[in-house]
This record gives C-alpha cells, sequence and structure tokens, in this order.
C-alpha cells in the first residue's frame, strides 16, 4: 500500500476545510452572521440593545404609542436574529397566543414546498389529483387546468365574488376564467391545500408541521378550524421564528428544512405575469405594480413604499404580520386586532415601517426617498383638459399618467402642463419621478 506523504494529508485537509467553509457559506442568506435561538428552549433569546446599533432610541415610545393605539398584542424586531424590540400590551404577554390569519399562508407555502421536495406531489398536479374529481362546480375541462400552482398564486380562476369566498363547498366554487388567466385573492382554493398535503403525504396537517417545521426551529403552536378557515395559532417569538428561518432561505442555523432553492426563489419572488406582487401565498414589497384582495384594479407602485424594496411578507386579518427584509437583516412580527385593516393590512404594515424607520435613523434608507405632497403640487384633480404640476425643488423630472390596469398611457419630461383632453373620463394614477425620489397619486379625468 502507497503511503501518502504529509503534504499530500495536509492538502486533503485543507480541501475538506475548504469545503466546509463554502458549504458554510452557501448556508448564509446574505453574508451576515446570523444568530438562531436554541430549538431546546422557547424563553431563551439573546438580544442585542438598540443603542448599540445606532437607533434613536427617543423614538421608541412614538413607535410603541402608535401600535397600542392600532390594538396590537405583541410586536417583535429581530436584527441578524437578536431581538432588538419586543413589545407586549394590556395582558399579553410573551406565552399568550394568537391566531395568524392569512399570515399563515407563508407556512402552507413552505409545506407545499417540503411535501414536492419529498416527492409527495409535484405543484403542476392537477388539484384533482388530491382532491378528487368533481371539488369544484365547474366543468371537468375547466377543473382539470387548476393546479397546485394556482392554489399558491390565487390564480385558479375560481369566482372570488361568491357570498362567502371563504367556501370550500363544490358548490361555491364556480368558473369564472381560465386558471392562470386571472389574480384574484380568493380564500377557498388556498384553504384546500390542506387537504392537498394530507391526502399526499397521508399526514395529518399538524403533524407534518410538526415533524418539518416545529421540531426542527423550536416554534409551537398548532393548525386550528374556524369555519371553513384553517389557522394557525402559535405564540409571538413563533412567528418571529419563522421569519428569521425564511430570512436565511428555509436554513435554520446549520440544518436545511428545504433544500429546493428553485421552489424558494419563486415562493419569495413575482411567481405569475397578473400582480406583480405576490409569489407563492407571500406579499412582495419593491415591485412595479400590486394588486388588493376584491378589487381586479392595478396598483402602480409598492405596497409599503415605507419599507425596504427587498421586503417580503405574510399578511393576516387584523393587523397579523410577519415581515421579512434580507437587505437589513431584520424580521418583524406584529400581532394583535385592528378592525379596519381588512383582509390584508397592507397599510397598517407600511405605517410599521414609517415608525421604525424613525427609530432607525442612522441605518441607510433601501427605498428611493419619495417626494410628498408638501414639496409637490399637482391640480386641478379632479381635471377635464389641462393637468398642471408645481414642483418648488426644480430639475429634471419625468410625469407617468396610468390607468386601472396598470398601463402607461402618457409620458411625459419637464412639463409643467399637460393635455390630457384625449384622456377618456375615469380613474388614473400620476406618477412623478424626480432622480432616485418618486410620488403617485390618483387622478380623476372628468
Amino acid at each position: 500500500m502507497k503511503v501518502k506523504s504529509q503534504s499530500d494529508v495536509y492538502m486533503r485537509i485543507i480541501v475538506l476545510l475548504t469545503l466546509i467553509g463554502l458549504t458554510h457559506l452557501l448556508q448564509s442568506s446574505n453574508g451576515q452572521n446570523l444568530y438562531f435561538p436554541p430549538v431546546s428552549s422557547s424563553s431563551t433569546w439573546d438580544t442585542i440593545s438598540p443603542s448599540s446599533l445606532g437607533w434613536c432610541t427617543n423614538k421608541i415610545d412614538t413607535l410603541y404609542d402608535y401600535l397600542q393605539q392600532q390594538d396590537t398584542k405583541g410586536f417583535i424586531v429581530l436584527k441578524d436574529g437578536k431581538i432588538v424590540l419586543e413589545k407586549y400590551f394590556g395582558t399579553f404577554t410573551k406565552d399568550s397566543l394568537w391566531y395568524w390569519a392569512s399570515a399563515g399562508k407563508t407556512i402552507t407555502a413552505f409545506l407545499v414546498g417540503k411535501a414536492q421536495e419529498e416527492n409527495y406531489l409535484s405543484i403542476t398536479d392537477t388539484s384533482s389529483k388530491f382532491l378528487g374529481l368533481g371539488w369544484t362546480n365547474c366543468t371537468r375541462s375547466q377543473e382539470d387546468k387548476i393546479k397546485i400552482s394556482h392554489q399558491l398564486t390565487m390564480t385558479s380562476g375560481l369566482d372570488d365574488g361568491v357570498p362567502d369566498n371563504h367556501c370550500t363547498i363544490d358548490t361555491c366554487l364556480n368558473y369564472l376564467a381560465d386558471a392562470g388567466t386571472r389574480w384574484a385573492y380568493h380564500n377557498a382554493p388556498y384553504t384546500l391545500l390542506e387537504k392537498v398535503l394530507t391526502t399526499a403525504t397521508g399526514t395529518p396537517i399538524n403533524t407534518y408541521t410538526q415533524t418539518k417545521l416545529k421540531s426542527k426551529t423550536g416554534m409551537t403552536g398548532s393548525w386550528a378550524f374556524v369555519d371553513y378557515d384553517n389557522v394557525f395559532i402559535s405564540k409571538v417569538r413563533s412567528m418571529a421564528r419563522f421569519g428569521l428561518l425564511i430570512q436565511n432561505n428555509c436554513i435554520w442555523d446549520t440544518d436545511t428544512l428545504l433544500y429546493d432553492t428553485a421552489y424558494i426563489r419563486l415562493m419569495t419572488n413575482t411567481s405569475q405575469a397578473l400582480n406583480l406582487s405576490y409569489g407563492y401565498l407571500w406579499w412582495l414589497n419593491g415591485k412595479t405594480t400590486y394588486m388588493l384582495p376584491t378589487t381586479q384594479i392595478i396598483f402602480p407602485g409598492s405596497y409599503a413604499p415605507a419599507a425596504p424594496n427587498d421586503m417580503i411578507a405574510g399578511l393576516g386579518k387584523n393587523g397579523q404580520i410577519v415581515s421579512v427584509s434580507k437587505s437589513l437583516g431584520l424580521v418583524v412580527i406584529r400581532m394583535g386586532n385592528q378592525a379596519s385593516s381588512g383582509e390584508v393590512p397592507t397599510q397598517l404594515c407600511n405605517r410599521i415601517w414609517e415608525k421604525l424607520n424613525a427609530v432607525m435613523c442612522s441605518v441607510p434608507s433601501a427605498t428611493p426617498t419619495i417626494l410628498n405632497k408638501e414639496i409637490i403640487s399637482i391640480f386641478p384633480n379632479p381635471a377635464n383638459t389641462e393637468l398642471n404640476i408645481d414642483l418648488p425643488l426644480g430639475g429634471n423630472f419625468e410625469i407617468e399618467i396610468i390607468n386601472s390596469v396598470g398601463q402607461i398611457i402618457l409620458k411625459v419630461q419637464n412639463k409643467i402642463k399637460i393635455d390630457i383632453s384625449e384622456l377618456n373620463k375615469g380613474l388614473y394614477f400620476i406618477s412623478v419621478k424626480q432622480g432616485d425620489r418618486d410620488y403617485t397619486q390618483k387622478l380623476i379625468k372628468q
């Protein structure tokens, strides 16, 4: 047997250490040294002080006052995995339980990806493969076009305008358009992903969640049916653990929970061409347009302009929010009530980021500076034949007028008077861009 030289042994060690190092780098989401709280302890979690980050601590009370006004129960901000802000309101504590509402859709997205990775299903499979023929009130050919991917992307084509769009009974699931041709925030097709998962894996949803997610991350909580909806209920810190997992590309410390990077990329990026701000059950910030529940209007800009462009969020009724920004190394969690927030609390999410930006006074903005109504004037509005732009700061600027379906129908540069006489009557959006700043408002053409 040939005896290896000492230099050969050293070379093998160097190669081995290099591979270990590369593996570690591949597991890191963005080069940050992330902290992960121990899986075995729900109470142990390292903290970092806002002052050590150079944040404006005198702004924290303003943030907390706003959260209290909005009937918040619990609030957490993680910086690189460590708790930098944590606040509970009223009798609510870190051990209290609360519902995720539609923010829990993000867990389902993860579980579907895991089931696909384990070859239980493919998201290109027809939904009827697991839900059975006749799970909708559609014709056979219409139903056969609906795939798991359409349930993940809210593009099933089923009518969301039924009296109860949470209803999962076949008579509530009516054809409106071919699958993949229409985006609409429809809860029932999403909810039926739970049956897809349990049929495909042969495992109850709580058991599958425990095995593939909770036991790996230290999360607690469980799924429970509320009317037609299957809702996840947990402590606030469990939502923070999930956000941290997503921040690190589904890797918990050194434990990879989901290896399918292609699925993760589609889950957290634009998944279809209809609503650019929607992935696989995740809301995406920083896109050029977005859509909202109950309407087919395509709005220009980001749904949360105060948040970083790379921010993704799980958003649920009454203000349940799990928000992640890899560029800033932040996970922002909010649980509580807010009766005015609707199915998807985009405005609340944006306002929280506005207040948080004031706290993070030393952090460079990850989004363009926004022109505001104090330094720009667009008049008259409503308008008939001519529109005037007053931009006191001067300099070059660009104007876009966008219709209600997101199409740019007029673009001009450096004009303070714009002829709109040829526009049809109705609702438009006018966007003013100057350098890296922008401003958008509604415009009514009479």
